[in-house]
C-alpha cells in the first residue's frame, strides 16, 4: 500500500450528507464542506444543478475511493413541474423558448395514465444538453451555454416508482425513485410535451441516495453553526473533534456489501496484495474487509475485496491505513 501524500489540510476520512442549498454548484458546496473540515481531499457523488437542493454525499479522505458505489446507486427525488412553459434547459434557470396554455380539461387521471404508460420501468431517455455528461471531454452544459449543439444519444434508465403527489392546474408535484443516470428534467420535459403544453422543472430536491435517507442530511448552516470565525490552534482541534462526530465512517458508501473479518495473518496478506481463503460468497461478490480486533488494536476497515474465480478473496480497493504511513 502507498503512503498518504502530503498535502494541505488534514487526513480526515468519512462521509458527510449535505442538504445542498439552491443557487450554488455542487462543487462550490463540496469546497465549503471540505474547508470547514480542513480536509486535504474530498469529492461529491452525483452533481446537483444549482437550482436543485437535497442530498449531496460528500466523501472526505479515503472515503473518496468508494464514491463510485454511490454514483451507481438508486436515487429518490421530489420535483415540481411547471406546465405551459418550456425553457432551453428544461428548468427554471433557463430561457423561455415556448409558451402554450395548459389544457383546461386536463385531469389528474390523465396525468396518472401518462406516468404509468410512459415513465414506469425501463425507459429510453435523451439527456438534456444542459446535463453534466461530457462530449469529447467537455460537459454538455458548457457547450450548450456557448450555443454549440451536439448529438446526445438516448440511454436506458429504470424508473422504479413514479407518483403524482399534487396537481394544481398548472403545476404537478412528482416523487420519483429511479436508477442512476436518470434526468428528472427530461421526464418533466417529455411529460409536458405529452400533455401538449410543455413544462419545465420549477423545483427539484433529492431525498435519498442508495441507503442514505433524507433524515440523515444536514445543511451548511447547521454544519457551521456556532463555529468561531478565526479559531486559534487549540480551538481548531476541538472544532475538528466535534465536526468529525458528524461524519459517517469511510465504509458507509459500501454499507450494503457483506462484511468479512480477517485475522492478523489474512490482514497482512491482503495489505500486501495477496489473496486469502474465504467461504460463503459467490464469485464476483464484493465485500467490506475488516481487520479483527486484537489486544493492541481495535477493529479497523481495510477496504473492499472481491471473490475471485478461484473462490479466493482478493483486494479490490484498499484504503491507506496507519501501518502504511
Amino acid at each position: 500500500m502507498g503512503r498518504r501524500r502530503k498535502s494541505r489540510g488534514r487526513a480526515v476520512d468519512g462521509v458527510f450528507l449535505l442538504n445542498k442549498p439552491p443557487g450554488i454548484s455542487s462543487n462550490s458546496a463540496l469546497q465549503r464542506v471540505r474547508r470547514t473540515y480542513g480536509a486535504a481531499k474530498g469529492g461529491h457523488t452525483g452533481a446537483l444543478d444549482p437550482l436543485a437542493t437535497g442530498m449531496l454525499p460528500i466523501c472526505l479522505g479515503e472515503a473518496t475511493k468508494f464514491s463510485q458505489h454511490l454514483l451507481d446507486s438508486d436515487k429518490r427525488y421530489i420535483t415540481t413541474a411547471k406546465l405551459g412553459i418550456r425553457t432551453d434547459s428544461s428548468d427554471a434557470d433557463g430561457k423561455i423558448i415556448e409558451e402554450k396554455p395548459v389544457p383546461i380539461d386536463l385531469t389528474p387521471e390523465q396525468i396518472e395514465i401518462f406516468l404509468l404508460e410512459h415513465f414506469s420501468g425501463e425507459i429510453e431517455q435523451v439527456p438534456s444538453m444542459f446535463s453534466a455528461l461530457k462530449h469529447q471531454g467537455q460537459p454538455l452544459y458548457k457547450l450548450a451555454r456557448q450555443g454549440i449543439k451536439v448529438e446526445v444519444k438516448s440511454r436506458q434508465v429504470t424508473i422504479h416508482e413514479i407518483k403524482m403527489t399534487a396537481f394544481r392546474g398548472d403545476e404537478i408535484d412528482l416523487e420519483v425513485f429511479c436508477s442512476k443516470g436518470t434526468y428528472i428534467r427530461s421526464i418533466v420535459e417529455d411529460l409536458g410535451l405529452m400533455i401538449g403544453c410543455g413544462a419545465h422543472v420549477k423545483m427539484l430536491h433529492r431525498l435519498d441516495v442508495g441507503a442514505f435517507t433524507a433524515d440523515q442530511m444536514m445543511t451548511l448552516d447547521e454544519l457551521c453553526q456556532g463555529l468561531p470565525e478565526n479559531p486559534d490552534e487549540e480551538q481548531q482541534k476541538s472544532i475538528h473533534i466535534e465536526l468529525d462526530k458528524l461524519l459517517l465512517p469511510a465504509w458507509a458508501a459500501v454499507d450494503d456489501m457483506p462484511a468479512v473479518q480477517l485475522d492478523p495473518q489474512q490482514t497482512d496478506l491482503m495489505l500486501h496484495g495477496q489473496n486469502v481463503d474465504q467461504c460463503g460468497h459467490e464469485i464476483g461478490t464484493l465485500v467490506r474487509l475488516f481487520a479483527q480486533a486484537t489486544e493492541s488494536q481495535a477493529e479497523r476497515f481495510l477496504g473492499v475485496g472481491e471473490v475471485s474465480d478461484e473462490l479466493k478473496l482478493k483486494p479490490k480497493r484498499l484504503i491507506c491505513t496507519e501501518d502504511d504511513q
